[in-house]
């Protein structure tokens, strides 16, 4: 009997990249590490090109909507392999029935927010289907960038080493949790909104010093557990986490206190993993909090040559264990 597809093939974890290993990537031609973007050399140029599609529901919530999730999502896939943002395309599957005035309101999110990245929307598409077969709207948006051959390394990890300090700009899981929160009309003492946002303005603070980013990646899908070791898979390191490091906000950790998760694995949709050199990270960490969206940044970890391959947290508690990649998908439809 055939395998089918399952709702834990588009988590971004483990299922997610045995899916596109196996069924995409191998059939198309696609060799090397699976990176956010595609380097092309067009004409002498060093161009980064990448596309993604939202599903997102509900389709607003506290601190965005799918229109601003579809420009922040693109934009940093381009920002975190060291490219500038500079055209997007914006392709919307719009189901029969839909009130033009919400398509007013996510389109209008979706230009305000270009405008703040600094990016045009210069071409697109629209298709309309029956009521009942696309749940209200889908985006896709691809995009372009250019990329300094500098910073070429940026997306493949080949300059991470041993010692190389791990920075986050913020607190992770933020998105997924008020997502959550959206579909069951949940409430937290402490209010709790998307971290959604563009990030190529703080990338450029980060990259400042030639040299000294050694890697990037934005905390989507699978969330700092699967970009984790996707970079451990990526180099053949070991990398270590202090749990203690990472600043959670308390309504994320409650919500996976209460459900079982894992917070390491919730997505997030304006927080990034910078790798950077020993001797720049305290720099390029306070260089990130004097952008409004790296305030609360922090130095969470570092590059090993011990448990190569591995990720090891370790505890507040004073213990150690490994930090698998998640299996499949705690929350679907969250981007």
């Amino acid at each position: 009997m055939s395998e089918r597809i399952t709702l834990g093939h588009g988590g971004g974890g483990r299922e997610a990249q045995i899916l596109i290993r196996d069924h995409f990537a191998s059939r198309f031609g696609m060799n090397g590490p699976m990176t956010d973007s595609a380097l092309l050399h067009v004409s002498g140029d060093l161009l980064a090109f990448t596309t993604d599609s939202y599903v997102i529901s509900p389709l607003f919530f506290p601190g965005g909507n799918i229109g601003k999730l579809a420009v922040c999502g693109t934009v940093n896939d381009l920002a975190v392999s060291g490219a500038e943002p500079v055209y997007l395309s914006a392709a919307f599957i719009i189901e029969e029935g839909f009130s033009l005035d919400q398509l007013d309101l996510i389109v209008t999110s979706m230009a305000d927010e270009a405008e703040v990245a600094g990016v045009r929307i210069v071409t697109g598409d629209t298709k309309v289907v029956g009521k009942g077969t696309c749940d209200g709207l889908f985006i896709n948006t691809a995009g372009v960038g250019v990329l300094g051959r500098e910073l070429s390394h940026i997306g493949n990890a080949s300059a991470v080493r041993e010692g190389d300090r791990l920075i986050i700009n913020g607190a992770p899981g933020d998105h997924a949790v008020t997502i959550l929160a959206a579909r069951r009309e949940l409430s937290f003492d402490m209010p709790l909104v998307s971290d959604c946002a563009c990030l190529n303005h703080l990338v450029k603070k980060v990259t400042g010093v030639p040299g000294a980013v050694h890697f990037m990646r934005d905390l989507t899908r699978g969330g700092l557990a699967a970009v984790l070791n996707e970079l451990a898979a990526m180099t053949g390191c070991g990398i270590e986490v202090d749990e203690a490091s990472v600043p959670f906000q308390e309504p994320v950790r409650g919500m996976c206190e209460i459900l079982g998760f894992d917070p390491f694995s919730l997505a997030s949709e304006g927080r990034l993993l910078v790798v950077a050199a020993p001797e720049e990270a305290d720099r390029i960490a306070e260089r990130m909090r004097q952008d409004q969206h790296g305030r609360d940044t922090a130095i969470i970890g570092r590059i090993t040559s011990t448990r190569a391959g591995r990720v090891i947290l370790n505890s507040a508690s004073g213990g150690q264990r490994f930090l698998e990649m998640p299996p499949g998908q705690l929350l679907p439809r969250i981007c």
